[in-house]
């Protein structure tokens, strides 16, 4: 079973990665993840909200079959 830090480094990497500045600023990217890792990380109530959504779906750690 997946542990809050791995739900929040999931997330974090999720919006990370999509987020359209990336390609052109990979730094501040990475900073967005490291941040928002933190954030989700210290608000564990809010982190789990994002859980089955469509930022990150419920199955995400689920293995491929």
């Amino acid at each position: 079973m997946p542990s809050l830090d791995d739900w929040a480094d999931a997330i974090a990497l999720r919006i990370s990665d999509e987020w359209v500045g990336g390609r052109d600023f990979p730094e501040d990217a990475t900073l967005l993840h490291e941040i928002l890792y933190q954030l989700f990380r210290n608000h564990p109530e809010e982190c789990e909200k994002l859980i089955g959504t469509g930022i990150i779906e419920e199955g995400y750690f689920e293995p491929l079959l």
